[in-house]
């Protein structure tokens, strides 16, 4: 047509050009090469409309708008709606796009492909076929991205035994169809709370929708699947998930264990684009395959864990141990009862005045002064007024004059508070960051606070925080910390990850190696013949028992000790003396 309207005009006198240009332009639109519809910006419009996630307005420039729909929308469900189409070139009728899927960090699928667009009427319109929108795409297939792994990681104690792995439970789904005293006669023997009435409290309460009644593990969902799955308005629809092994297993630690296995996991995943027949066969477009995932090693030692959760099962009070292998610092257990567990990971975060336990500090402080020494003989009266603040010991008992290793060892309250006046301010916030109480660590796996120790500016602030009181508090794991520092003679660095030991956020001198000699010796007369003679016949056990007032309410009891090569701490939370922390010690330790 423009070869045919050049030589019209090569014809035409000079005089009659204006008139013939008007007429070629005329001409030209109507051909409809220069103007909206275009292969080009046919093309621009298409993927415009690709990248607004208009799928009727992408459809629409196509000769199949209903199939171009349909495969848009396929593709959008299959893929997301991040990808990000582009037109790399026109060439006459023939076009050519770019695309990119960002899937996840280092997930991306980029490819070209190809189209082409004709006149149909006045428009310009993109020849359908599935292939302009993906590579190998047919009428008869979808795409989907898929997440792709290797082997999945388990959580191994310290002797290699499995302590959590990936599992296959189910849940078990029920509807207002469902006969619900059947469904909890099945489920009571498991869950001893659900009933018929509480199931039909949480169907209820859902308006009708479905809802999960439990989640089984495999071995409790054998003796009952056939009979749940012919029940009516029951589903049962299994899913994969990283459980204990042991499911009586119960720890704080489990929820930073089960976040650095997600991790680990995600860091070896694989992914893949996914060609689906309509038969349900694949062809894998794209992707990268899933590495098999690391095992991690911890430091639990699963005979030490069960104990300490055994120890505290009979305790109706929030309890806790945590234990150390203080020549590795190595937390080998850590352990709260359900009590505690419904308020938190209390063993490594929760914080409480210490009590007497704050003594091991104190006396230690008082020790590097020089100013006494074990046998320096004090006064342990039953009750001292000390810088206006009235002391009394435990039911008030009075030794008199008696050296500092039996005050301690019989913790005398009024000897500590008497020491602490002589103390610089920061004596006792010193000596603590000593045993690593006040000091905070980066340990892969774990969140812990060890406490706090304030410096104290005056005499009777320090009266207080001699005895554990005041604004001096620590954590369950802060004074297991405490323990593995005076058995180790320095503060181990605590670990949980086999080879990744915490960071902490300061560096502090140790204490000089006499004063925690002295201190261990002190420590073991607590246990022959003073306040924890109840766990003199286990042999070389050293430790401190400790009482911490609270506002009204039943005292905190405290025991913090070292057997061998493992250092801990028991808490009772309102226990109303040590002595229930000093029993639950005494069964940890067995």
């Amino acid at each position: 047509m423009i070869e045919q309207v050049r030589n019209r005009t090569s014809r035409r006198p000079a005089r009659n050009m204006t008139a013939i240009v008007a007429i070629s332009a005329l001409t030209l639109t109507a051909c409809g090469l220069f103007g909206p519809d275009q292969p080009d910006t046919v093309a621009q419009r298409f993927v415009d409309a690709l990248n607004s996630d208009d799928v009727a307005a992408a459809a629409a420039l196509t000769t199949d708008p209903e199939a171009a729909a349909a495969a848009i929308t396929a593709m959008y469900e299959g893929l997301n709606k991040d990808g990000t189409f582009t037109v790399a070139g026109t060439e006459d009728s023939t076009f050519t796009l770019d695309a990119s899927w960002p899937f996840a960090e280092g997930q991306q699928w980029t490819y070209s492909t190809q189209g082409t667009a004709s006149e149909h009427g006045d428009d310009w319109k993109i020849e359908w076929k599935p292939d302009v929108l993906a590579p190998g795409l047919t009428a008869d297939s979808t795409l989907r991205y898929t997440p792709t792994s290797g082997e999945p990681a388990q959580i191994l104690s310290a002797s290699g035994a499995p302590i959590l792995e990936q599992q296959v439970v189910t849940l078990v789904n029920i509807d207002q169809t469902a006969d619900l005293g059947a469904v909890a006669g099945l489920l009571s023997p498991i869950a001893s709370t659900i009933t018929a009435q509480s199931l039909s409290d949480q169907v209820a309460a859902a308006g009708g929708q479905p809802v999960t009644a439990i989640t089984l593990r495999a071995e409790d969902l054998a003796p009952i699947q056939a009979q749940l799955e012919q029940a009516p308005g029951v589903t049962l629809a299994p899913q994969t998930r990283l459980l204990t092994v042991d499911k009586t297993l119960s720890s704080p630690v489990l929820g930073g264990l089960t976040e650095l296995w997600q991790e680990e996991h995600a860091a070896a995943a694989g992914w893949a684009v996914q060609s689906v027949a309509s038969d349900g066969t694949t062809e894998t477009l794209a992707g990268e395959p899933g590495k098999n995932a690391p095992d991690i090693q911890t430091t639990i030692e699963l005979p030490r864990q069960l104990a300490a959760e055994n120890a505290l099962a009979s305790l109706p009070q929030e309890s806790a141990i945590v234990a150390i292998r203080p020549s590795t610092g190595a937390l080998v257990a850590i352990a709260q009862n359900d009590a505690a567990d419904a308020l938190g990971p209390l063993a490594l975060t929760g914080l409480y005045p210490p009590g007497s336990t704050f003594k091991t500090v104190t006396t230690s402080a008082a020790l590097q002064t020089g100013d006494v020494t074990p046998d320096t003989v004090l006064p342990c009266p039953g009750v001292a007024n000390i810088e206006g603040r009235t002391i009394p010991n435990d039911d008030e008992f009075d030794l008199g004059e008696v050296p500092l290793h039996t005050a301690f060892a019989q913790s005398c309250n009024t000897t500590m508070g008497r020491l602490a006046v002589n103390l610089p301010p920061q004596g006792l916030h010193d000596a603590a960051l000593q045993f690593g109480l006040g000091i905070d660590y980066v340990t892969p796996g774990v969140t812990t606070v060890t406490g706090s120790v304030p410096v104290a500016e005056t005499p009777a602030a320090r009266v207080e925080a001699a005895i554990g009181q005041g604004t001096v508090t620590a954590s369950p794991f802060g004074m297991a910390l405490v323990a593995a520092s005076i058995a180790n003679g320095s503060t181990p660095a605590p670990m949980l990850i086999q080879g990744q030991p915490g960071t902490p956020d300061q560096t502090v001198p140790p204490v000089p190696a006499s004063v925690t000699e002295q201190l261990r010796t002190m420590m073991r007369e607590v246990v022959t013949s003073g306040t924890a003679t109840q766990l003199q016949n286990i042999p070389g056990l050293i430790g401190k028992t400790g009482t911490a007032e609270t506002d009204g309410r039943p005292a905190h009891g405290w025991f913090v000790g070292v057997h061998n090569d493992l250092a801990f701490a028991v808490f009772v939370a309102e226990g109303d003396s040590s002595a229930p922390a000093v029993q639950a010690a005494g069964r940890f330790l067995g």
